[in-house]
């Protein structure tokens, strides 16, 4: 299809728009395919009542009731399942630790750490994580988490392959962040940590088709003396990325992904400057983002395109309306020169499932948010 146009827009989306005019952005395969940019005289979002299944959808994780070292599934599908999990802190005070591994066998995990810290016991060696860490554990790798304190991660299980890196296309290897800032399993610290702790793992739960299996053993399993290649599992901190940002124009959410697996991305939002030209265009646009439905996990800060939120909160926007920000935080976009707020993102190209058990922590009229106050 080649470009075509009517009535007056301007030569570039997101800038330029015309006081008292809203743009709203059209666009397939995220924000790769084909696209269009309407411009209204009222935001997109302007719906008065919503009957039916299809809406805008908010969860407050702070509102859930945890059962300690538990997944507590929130959405899934084919290919990818999220959960919420709260660990205490692990007692390694006895004269002997003899703690439990877990293999998972149905997918790659990628676990990002909202509350605590901690270190993670591996077959490749130990991995250290703290507060805003991602760590990426690949499919039927056996480890144990140990807890310096009581921990949160919001879990990202790919069911149908492994999470690689992105395409940095034009900005080149480092751009976003540097292979080299990956936490890497030390071998060495594993097996002084499990000396001086006494820590000794002979039993590994598998879980496969979502049913559990122990196996046991007569020795530690966490035995490895040397290895080479190029799978492993790692951290990567969010003070390690550094978010792509233009000064004239808006960039798309897909400028800030981080991993990409089968018809699923994860992307990392990060503090960074508001954009300076005079006639760009400073929040979030209005957009319909026609393939992929989109979970935001608020993860710190002040998430200025949003009234009421709070950390530790998630949002589902399914696929099939436009959505864009609250009318208050469109209306003071001049104010701001920068964003300080951190969140994780989740597009998935199919149709994602609310958990039963999550719809009780559900804000009910978080749909009628964008109502003019």
């Amino acid at each position: 299809m080649y470009q075509y146009s009517q009535g007056k827009p301007h030569t570039q989306g997101h800038k330029g728009i015309p006081s008292g005019l809203y743009e709203e952005e059209q666009g397939r395969k995220g924000f790769f395919g084909p696209v269009s940019h309407l411009l209204k005289p009222e935001a997109s979002t302007k719906w008065t009542n919503i009957e039916g299944p299809l809406k805008p959808r908010l969860y407050d994780l702070v509102e859930m009731k945890y059962q300690a070292g538990q997944w507590h599934r929130l959405f899934y599908n084919s290919e990818v399942a999220i959960y919420s999990s709260w660990n205490e802190v692990t007692d390694v005070s006895q004269d002997e630790n003899l703690l439990t591994s877990f293999r998972d066998a149905d997918g790659d995990l990628l676990l990002f750490c909202h509350t605590g810290s901690g270190v993670v016991l591996t077959e490749y060696g130990l991995l250290h994580f703290k507060r805003g860490s991602y760590i990426n554990i690949p499919k039927s790798l056996h480890h144990t988490f140990v807890f310096n304190d009581n921990t949160q991660f919001i879990i990202i299980e790919s069911l149908n392959s492994l999470y690689k890196e992105p395409d940095r296309g034009m900005v080149g290897r480092n751009a976003f962040y540097d292979p080299q800032s990956f936490g890497k399993p030390n071998l060495d610290e594993l097996h002084q940590f499990k000396k001086t702790h006494k820590i000794c793992s002979k039993e590994i739960f598998v879980k496969k088709l979502e049913t559990m299996t122990q196996f046991s053993y007569d020795s530690c399993v966490y035995d490895t003396v040397a290895w080479k290649g190029d799978l492993y599992p790692f951290t990567l901190h969010i003070d390690d990325m550094m978010p792509m940002m233009s000064h004239r124009v808006h960039l798309p959410p897909s400028a800030h992904t981080t991993f990409v697996a089968n018809n699923f991305v994860v992307c990392t939002f990060l503090p960074r400057l508001i954009e300076t030209d005079e006639d760009a265009l400073k929040v979030p646009f209005y957009h319909q983002n026609i393939d992929y439905d989109e979970v935001l996990f608020y993860h710190a800060g002040n998430f200025f395109s949003r009234d009421n939120l709070h950390s530790n909160m998630m949002t589902l926007h399914p696929a099939g309306f436009p959505h864009g920000p609250h009318p208050k935080a469109f209306a003071a976009q001049g104010t701001k020169t920068f964003t300080d707020e951190v969140a994780v993102m989740v597009d998935s190209y199919k149709p994602l499932h609310v958990d039963s058990n999550f719809t009780n922590v559900e804000v009910a009229d978080y749909w009628k948010s964008w109502a003019k106050k």
